[in-house]
């Protein structure tokens, strides 16, 4: 089979971290090829510099056997490559058909010809069996019609190599089947994809070959037919890894350290997205709030944080009702806060590691004193939280920017978690789009918490995860909370009913 792109001899250094070293990668055409291993595995370095976003420092790039100069995205796309990002580059104003043609569209008489746009996207749309609503806001589209609009967005461009990174972090079960079905029919007429991910059983189900990285190097390439999640996970950490179960059934709760009382929140579009919730989470219990993204998980968790208001309803921490109170006292009175956004809500990007770590604690001793910093201390606070929580930094004066996903994941659980103060524990997708070593090393930290009698309120659209570490399981649909129990054998078909709409199995509907 006839070689699609290779790369030779490819070297990156960023200041104190080696991201590739000597990297050599041949795909061919048709081929679907995983590339996988932990953050800053040095993936998506790899595939920022195929797609020009990056310069090596050294070594080549070649496409169909012929050598090309990447020195940006544009000439990546003129040589045939796209690239789908894991954050969406989507205009939210525009329609689906907008974004898609977007600087290419096609013009009558000097102006744009939106009837065309509709015609050219449809078409490309059917060419390739991915389905949108062309006069779609982008704003108002699900999360995997607008990964079909990204997708489609490159092929309109003429990609022939596409480039996923992370392409199912945000997606449903469903959804991502239906995307493994389009790549396979990509794949069938000839289209080349590289798809980054971490989830194993993903990678397992749609890739013909897998490359497993690792402190920037690749430790081997295999037939994915001919290998298992364990073999890779051990390629790509070193060692083996936990996997299914991991919480210990049996556990008796404590006293109720969070209550929601008829908690009712608007989104954005002043519609009800969360009515009349009731939930108690107890002290030493690890509570899973499963269902589907769009169902109410972040107007609920915003409102009991005091990021968003509420309609009705009371909020009640260790007995003391905070509704309506700042996100600091809440803070202070025991809660700790994982947001399901990173770079948006967890961290100050441009801000300094050591900065962020304190972020919560600015004002307290011993870190603030007299109106100021103690530096002497910070900077020893941020080394002891950097070692204990394996955030992976040359130095706590590093950018946080500059930190790949799982490590400012880290930096975020670190801060929120390092200090072990917290009653509740509110973690919203705390593993989202994160390394096998990470997700295992977080949702450690959030066991060992409940072991000390902390309550955890576990919001994940990872079913998996959900049943890993959960006692008891609840769901939101359309925004309404239903009981789906404790965690037993027959815990997922009660879910999966519950997610669907369907109240079979359900325990109680509010």
């Amino acid at each position: 089979m006839a070689e699609a792109i290779s790369v030779k001899n490819i070297n990156k250094e960023f200041p104190g971290v080696k991201a590739n070293q000597d990297i050599n990668l041949s795909v061919n055409q048709g081929e679907i090829r995983a590339i996988v291993g932990e953050n800053g595995a040095g993936k998506t370095t790899l595939m920022n510099i195929m797609y020009g976003l990056y310069q090596p420092d050294s070594g080549s790039i070649f496409i169909k056997g012929k050598e090309v100069k990447l020195h940006s995205s544009r000439a990546a796309i003129s040589n045939g490559i796209g690239m789908v990002h894991q954050h969406f580059k989507l205009v939210p104003s525009f329609t689906l058909g907008q974004n898609i043609v977007l600087g290419m569209e096609p013009q009558r008489m000097g102006f744009v010809d939106n009837k065309r746009i509709n015609q050219s996207v449809k078409e490309i749309s059917e060419k390739y069996g991915l389905p949108i609503k062309v006069n779609n806001l982008a704003r108002d589209a699900s999360v995997g019609e607008q990964q079909r609009a990204e997708i489609l967005k490159a092929l309109y461009r003429g990609a022939d190599i596409l480039i996923l990174d992370e392409p199912t972090a945000v997606l449903t079960d469903m959804e991502t089947e239906e995307l493994f079905e389009m790549l396979r029919g990509l794949a069938k007429q000839g289209k080349t994809i590289l798809f980054i991910s971490h989830k194993l059983r993903e990678v397992l189900a749609v890739s013909d070959t897998t490359t497993v990285m690792r402190l920037g190097k690749i430790v081997g390439t295999v037939q994915t037919s001919e290998t298992d999640s364990c073999q890779l996970a051990e390629m790509m950490i070193g060692r083996d890894t936990v996997g299914g179960r991991m919480r210990q059934n049996g556990v008796h709760p404590g006293e109720v350290v969070l209550e929601l009382k008829n908690i009712c929140v608007r989104d954005e579009r002043n519609l009800l997205a969360v009515k009349n919730v009731n939930l108690q989470l107890h002290g030493s219990e690890v509570l899973g709030v499963a269902g589907v993204d769009g169902n109410g998980q972040e107007e609920l968790i915003e409102a009991v944080m005091g990021l968003r208001p509420l309609l009705s309803g009371e909020v009640i921490v260790h007995g003391k009702n905070i509704t309506h109170t700042s996100t600091r006292k809440i803070r202070e009175s025991g809660v700790a806060y994982i947001p399901s956004d990173r770079n948006k809500s967890g961290v100050a990007i441009d801000a300094l590691i050591w900065e962020n770590l304190i972020a919560s604690d600015y004002y307290r001793p011993p870190i603030s004193a007299w109106l100021s910093l103690r530096q002497k201390e910070i900077l020893q606070i941020a080394k002891d939280l950097i070692q204990r929580f394996q955030i992976f930094t040359p130095s706590a004066n590093l950018q946080t920017g500059h930190l790949s996903g799982g490590n400012i994941q880290r930096l975020i659980v670190g801060r929120e978690l390092g200090s072990e103060r917290a009653m509740a524990v509110v973690a919203s997708q705390p593993t989202r789009g994160i390394d096998i070593s990470g997700t295992e090393s977080i949702r450690r930290t959030l066991l060992e918490y409940a072991n000390r009698g902390a309550g955890v309120l576990l919001v994940s659209a990872d079913l998996d995860e959900v049943l890993a570490l959960s006692d008891r399981v609840v769901v939101l649909y359309e925004g309404e909370l239903y009981d789906a129990g404790v965690v037993d054998d027959e815990v997922r078909k009660r879910v999966g009913n519950l997610m669907t709409g369907s109240k079979e199995g359900c325990i109680n509907d509010k």
